[in-house]
């Protein structure tokens, strides 16, 4: 009978301060790994009860609050992503993009440190939460480790917490290790499968005069990411008594929201990435020990999706009432109760009008090529009652991003081209049907407008509207070096045990270079035909029925090959550029070159100084100590003057802070553990909202960050308490309480140029109205046909500190057990188990507001829909991903060889800026959306063949979930879907 006994021999010994190690620097090695049988002759628990069971008794034994997730065996952690790996853990919620796990908050926030072995990693863009888990195979990553409660030892810049990413330690091996895993990853809407494969080595010498061991891991994966994400604006209001129908006859007798914009986008990322993590060290003597590790990341997500866009509608809505009507009831923002208001339901757009809808087809190639290293190295020396660790580390991450995106506009030869000067756009009829929770449009294929499937996909009616052309480069570094130093004092004082004192020096900076160029032609006589391109068409993805089986959506239409846009750019944009100065306007577009405004260079070197008490008495101990950190920030940027003059700019700023962490545990009993933290830390803005510089894009509606070089560090105070109570080896009930009071908490608001009261805005700088005039953006939406062109007034959007304080307080509930003990009365069933949290959070505080005049068309909305009158509505912004309650249950078994996982996971609605199609917070009335609750199911099932060979198969979003987001409230308009992926796993994995 396996012996459900606790795995004390598993857990590596701290490298400094015993009484109370410390898990947010890499003093917790991983596991060993191991044996069946121990040198004693007792039998180990192997297993996914093995990994429960070793997690649980390192965060039994950890100096502060942490959460550990233990690979069952090499390589393979609970799930693929290490970002639906964290979401097993009490208080952790997840984002996707493209239905793959992105992002993770922690305690609602985005705001983390991410780790490899205690060193801080950075990321491929201006974020500061560290490198992308999506870079990252979770197969060479031995456990996963979230402090949720720090020591003055860890480093500062979390606020929900330090996740640490730790490999396998070389000395730490009992047996050779040699393992391999091949996989084929099969993705349902994209029909294809693609390669994972891992390996892993490892070796321990015993020299005589010391032991030596080696560690290394590598993998290599592919994987299409697939994605649908329908769009509808519904944010014009067409006033009661204006309405008039295609007949001219009365509208509605009442006030209703009509159709602003349709966009059907596909995404499309197909990565490919290999990961390699080595580890070396040496221990010439029972008290010194030398060690390397070193980790390389290089990853190539190639994007090729698509956007069919209905644009130019909003003129239109007054002439084409809809066939039906939903009532949209939008609940409370700010106190103002803003009532309810009738909506577009189904019905038609008809190009028989003298403002007509038009049809467009992009394809985007906005690819992320990025490589990252990482490389640690030191010693641990330690001598009588005095232990010393010496460590410098440097992580680097270098990103290109090539880009050629193209947009056509469709001619449609069923309905007239007219004007003085022919614009590159003409009327096709729309249907839409936003019935069922649906946003599903397409061609109105009953329409005498309409074109026909061969019309639609015949180079001769399509011409090109818009080309942008990137190679944009970041590069960020994070240098750091650190001394660690701790005196035993255990039998000399009643109660002290043991200091530790630091000091910790890092150098961070991010470079920011743009290479671009951009074309928005509106002529016809500017934009080449789609003969001269035929070359480069294709006909776009036909599948957008895949996901949910709708039958009204675009299934026809051309695109610039996004595949060989991407692959083979230089022969692609040689082409465009050839064609576009054939014609009669002879258009240039350019190279991509250096803009020099968009430049930035952001530099930060901070030096930390800490102190710690560790202490024991009785059923007490713990650790009490100061983080004292100076930090100091220069914001490098260009000033573009006249005549092309350049001059650079440099802002500096500095801060230094006192943070203190306390942290108690009480062995109640000999199997309750109850836990108290308080603790300070910061939270630094990212690199782009200190920036000078500023970029421009060409979406007529996209807003240009403006950058914030004098904002402050967020400052967080936490409390934590819980109470866990171990009632068998690898069994659990915990309760814990959180509360964080922030201040200074970073807010994105956004100001909208004006608009007159057709909707249009200005186009010449510099923009009295508001907002700020943007020289390339394609105006044609924005203005009456006869001002066609380049060149208009868009929004800004900028991060400021929130000067009110914010608060968050929680509950986590968590519970994990097994029926191993009762094998002899229920034989099978004993190898059941289960594993199962849930968390609530509420937020409150906060000053910083969003407001409805991010887009004049709100206003007008509201006061319709209210009937109050009172625009502009503001509601503070509070946490953005912040959900309010959250759970999962894993059901697992595990006996006879067969291993079988379950999990679902749940989250309740959360407000986001994460929107499809580009939108900006004037597209979704002034306010971040709203993602409503949505649970997933994931599963597995594997099966030992022999003691070395397992084969299984794993399955994502087993469901097919789909994910909804409403404008305003949740359940109010909806405004955008998410229709990802299903994806299954099947492979071997051998082990010797």
């Amino acid at each position: 009978m396996l012996l459900a006994s606790t795995a004390l021999s598993l857990i590596a010994t701290p490298a400094f301060a015993q009484q109370a190690p410390d898990t947010s620097e890499a003093q917790l090695e991983t596991p060993e790994v191991q044996s069946d049988t121990a040198d004693d002759g007792a039998i180990i628990v192997t297993g996914i009860r093995s990994s429960l069971q070793s997690a649980l008794n390192e965060k039994r034994n950890a100096a502060s609050l942490v959460e550990i997730i233990q690979a069952e065996d090499i390589g393979k952690l609970p799930d693929q992503n290490l970002a639906e790996v964290l979401e097993n853990i009490p208080g952790v919620q997840i984002t996707r993009d493209a239905g793959i796990g992105t992002g993770v908050q922690i305690r609602g926030s985005n705001d983390n440190r991410t780790e490899i072995n205690g060193v801080g990693t950075v990321g491929s863009g201006s974020g500061r939460g560290g490198i992308s888990f999506e870079d990252v195979n979770a197969a060479i990553i031995a456990s996963v480790e979230v402090t949720k409660a720090p020591t003055a030892m860890t480093t500062e810049g979390s606020v929900g917490g330090t996740i640490n990413l730790r490999t396998i330690r070389p000395l730490n091996l009992r047996d050779p290790l040699i393992a391999f895993r091949a996989q084929g990853e099969y993705s349902e809407l994209s029909k294809s499968i693609q390669p994972r494969l891992s390996g892993s080595f490892g070796q321990k010498w015993d020299l005589g005069d010391g032991e030596f061991g080696i560690v290394l891991s590598g993998s290599y994966a592919k994987q299409d990411a697939l994605s649908f994400r329908p769009r509808v604006d519904r944010d014009t209001l067409t006033a009661q008594g204006t309405g008039v129908s295609a007949t001219g006859a009365p509208g509605p007798a009442f006030s209703y929201l009509g159709i602003q914009f349709l966009n059907q986008e596909l995404e499309n990322f197909k990565y490919e990435t290999y990961n390699l993590a080595g580890s070396v060290e040496y221990a010439p003597s029972s008290n010194l020990k030398f060690y390397f590790d070193g980790f390389y990341n290089d990853q190539t997500r190639a994007q090729e999706s698509t956007r069919v866009q209905a644009s130019g509608v909003a003129n239109v809505q007054r002439t084409n009432v809809p066939d039906s009507f939903e009532t949209v009831d939008f609940g409370s923002l700010g106190g103002n109760d803003l009532g309810s208001i009738q909506a577009a339901l189904t019905g038609t757009l008809q190009p028989n009008v003298a403002n007509r809808p038009n049809l467009r087809f992009s394809s985007d190639v906005g690819a992320r090529l990025t490589k990252s290293n990482l490389m640690r190295f030191g010693t641990e020396w330690e001598a009588d009652r005095f232990k010393a660790r010496v460590e410098g580390s440097r992580s680097l991450s270098s990103t290109r991003n090539p880009d050629l995106s193209t947009t056509l506009n469709f001619i449609n030869p069923r309905s007239a081209l007219t004007g003085a000067n022919l614009p590159n756009e003409n009327g096709t009829p729309f249907a839409y049907d936003l019935s069922g929770g649906s946003l599903a449009f397409g061609i109105d294929s009953a329409s005498p407008f309409a074109p026909t499937a061969a019309e639609l996909l015949d180079p001769r009616n399509v011409v090109l509207d818009q080309v942008t052309v990137g190679d944009n480069t970041t590069r960020n570094v994070e240098t750091a070096a650190r001394f660690d130093f701790s005196l035993d004092l255990e039998d000399l004082t009643p109660f002290i045990t043991s200091v530790d004192i630091g000091y910790r020096y890092n150098d961070t900076s991010t470079e920011f270079n743009e290479f671009s160029s951009n074309i928005g032609l509106s002529l016809l006589r500017e934009s080449p035909n789609g003969t001269k391109l035929a070359d480069l068409l294709v006909a776009g993805p036909n599948n957008f029925d895949r996901a949910d089986g709708r039958s009204l959506f675009f299934g026809d239409f051309l695109i610039i090959d996004p595949a060989r846009a991407y692959s083979d750019r230089d022969a692609v944009l040689g082409q465009l550029q050839a064609a576009l100065a054939a014609e009669p306007a002879a258009r240039v577009l350019n190279d991509p070159t250096f803009n020099p405004a968009s430049f930035y260079k952001i530099t930060e070197r901070t030096h930390a100084i800490y102190g710690q008490v560790n202490f024991a008495a009785g059923i007490f101990s713990g650790n009490a100590g100061l983080r004292y950190i100076d930090t100091i920030i220069n914001s490098l940027g260009n000033n573009v003057g006249a005549g092309g003059a350049i001059t650079q700019v440099n802002t500096p700023g500095k801060y230094n802070l006192l943070l203190p962490r306390v942290n108690i545990a009480a062995q109640a009993t000999d199997t309750i553990v109850l836990r108290a933290s308080y603790g300070q830390d910061i939270n630094r803005p990212n690199f782009d909202n200190l920036k000078t510089s500023v970029r421009f894009g060409t979406g007529p509606n996209t807003a240009i960050v403006i950058g914030n070089p004098g904002l402050a560090p967020e400052k967080v105070t936490s409390y934590d308490a819980s109470a866990s109570w171990y009632f068998a080896p690898a069994s659990v009930i915990s309760v814990g309480f959180f509360h964080k009071s922030r201040t200074n908490l970073f807010v994105t608001q956004e100001i909208a140029p004006a608009t007159d009261g057709n909707g249009f805005r200005d186009f010449t700088a510099p923009c009295e109205g508001g907002g700020i005039f943007n020289p390339i953006a394609d105006r044609n939406v924005f203005v009456a046909p006869g001002n066609a062109g380049t060149g208009i007034c868009v929004p800004i959007s900028t991060t400021i500190n929130d000067s009110g304080v914010t608060k968050q307080t929680g509950v986590e509930i968590a519970f994990q057990g097994d029926l191993s003990s009762f094998e002899d009365s229920i034989g099978f069933a004993s190898g059941f188990g289960l594993s199962a949290n849930y968390t609530y959070q509420k937020f409150s505080g906060g000053q910083a507001t969003n407001t409805s005049a991010a887009d004049a068309r709100a206003n007008a909305i509201f006061n319709a829909s209210s009937g109050l009158n009172a625009a502009p509505y503001t509601a503070v912004q509070g946490l953005l991903d912040f959900s309010k309650n959250a759970y999962n249950v894993t059901l697992f078994y595990e006996k006879y060889g067969l291993s079988a996982r379950a999990r679902y996971t749940w989250r309740s609605a959360f407000r986001t800026n994460d929107t499809a199609g580009g939108a900006t917070l004037g597209s979704t009335l002034g306010f971040p959306v709203v993602t409503a609750a949505r649970g997933q199911l994931n599963g597995s099932i594997t099966y030992d063949l022999t003691d070395n060979i397992n084969i299984g198969v794993e399955g994502v979003n087993l469901t097919k979930s789909n994910i909804s987001q409403f404008c305003v409230n949740d359940g109010a308009l909806l405004c955008f879907q998410g229709l990802p992926d299903r994806r299954l796993t099947f492979g071997a994995s051998l082990r010797f």
